[in-house]
């Protein structure tokens, strides 16, 4: 084995919201000693806040112990590493939003980000973030996936990922009084083509299959009930398929999901937030992943919010925030292994 084969894989993690369930999901994750055994974690946060937290969990959660660096390039293996972005004294509310709490989480962030750049680090796994106090003058963004889209130039694909289904949302955060204008054609092949390669390369899936959802009750039903699905949908979802990707629809969501049509196919394209995330989590609300697809860098997050009302009670689940953890190692794994695979052999 070489020395990039036998490299361990670097997981910068943000903290996101102080006073959301962050700290006490990361801290779970990696309380258990197996996880170090592929991964070495760097937490950029403060160790002062991870102890408060860790103070508020059960015994068998406060025997991890915290190794302080000033730089990525100093992670210790089989250590939990913590950056401290301050050294001074954080103020803490569980439970609220503060002006402060976005302010670290914004930093936690851009230090993240500028790392993953220099290449110090291999993935980055965020806790989650209040999408309200993060907002200022450097960051006006409604979400992670369109911050990272921007931070590195990239077009991106929101990817929810459990078990049973991975479900991308062409229009991400967005007003739905504003969703059928957005809708375009090129938009969709755009997204069809973005999970389609990533099905690809990050999830070693050879020929995926993917079903498009239509934006109309009935898929608009010839025209009945609405036209968006015969003009602009199907049209999409054909030369998508014309040109080698295999894409089909457009699916009524109802009878698709209540079916559980979405068993035969690799991908799901969902046209707006709710009626992709809305299955998802009813399926996956404890263990599912957000991923964005599509950039040169691997991302993924827990697929809860902050959770303000259980904050500092102990009683949030881990089980997300650690499959977000191995799923950006899995597909670094992939990606690698891809890349290998698909390589020019006369270079």
């Amino acid at each position: 084995m070489n020395k990039n084969e036998s490299h361990k894989i670097k997981v910068a993690i943000t903290h996101g919201d102080i006073n959301g369930v962050g700290y006490e999901v990361i801290l779970k994750t990696f309380s258990d000693s197996r996880m170090f055994d592929h991964c070495t974690p760097i937490l950029y946060g403060s160790t002062k806040v991870a102890s408060y937290h860790k103070k508020l969990l059960t015994q068998q959660h406060q025997e991890l112990n915290f190794t302080a660096i000033h730089d990525a390039s100093q992670a210790v293996d089989k250590k939990f590493n913590v950056i401290n972005l301050v050294p001074d004294e954080i103020k803490i509310e569980i439970g609220k939003s503060t002006e402060l709490a976005g302010k670290m989480s914004r930093m936690a962030l851009d230090k993240a980000c500028e790392d993953l750049k220099r290449g110090v680090v291999d993935v980055l796994v965020t806790a989650p973030i209040n999408k309200k106090n993060i907002q200022s003058d450097n960051f006006d963004f409604p979400g992670h996936t369109e911050y990272l889209s921007n931070k590195f130039d990239g077009k991106s694909l929101m990817m929810m990922v459990c078990d049973r289904i991975r479900i991308g949302i062409v229009t991400n955060h967005l007003a739905l009084k504003e969703v059928p204008n957005a809708i375009t054609k090129d938009l969709l092949k755009e997204k069809i083509l973005l999970m389609h390669n990533s099905l690809k390369r990050d999830f070693g899936i050879p020929m995926p299959k993917i079903a498009v959802l239509a934006i109309d009750p009935h898929a608009g039903d010839n025209g009945v009930i609405g036209n968006q699905d015969g003009e602009v949908v199907k049209p999409a979802i054909d030369e998508s398929y014309a040109d080698g990707i295999l894409a089909y629809g457009p699916y009524p969501s109802d009878g698709f999901f209540g079916s559980n049509e979405f068993g035969k196919f690799d991908g799901v394209l969902a046209l707006y937030h709710d009626q992709g995330l809305i299955p998802f989590k009813l399926m996956s609300f404890t263990e599912g992943v957000n991923y964005t697809a599509g950039l040169n860098v691997i991302r993924t997050s827990p697929a809860h919010g902050t959770a303000y009302d259980i904050a500092g009670k102990n009683k949030a689940s881990e089980q997300s925030f650690r499959h977000a953890v191995n799923l950006a190692c899995d597909i670094l794994r992939h990606r690698k292994e891809y890349d290998e695979l698909t390589k020019d052999p006369l270079n």
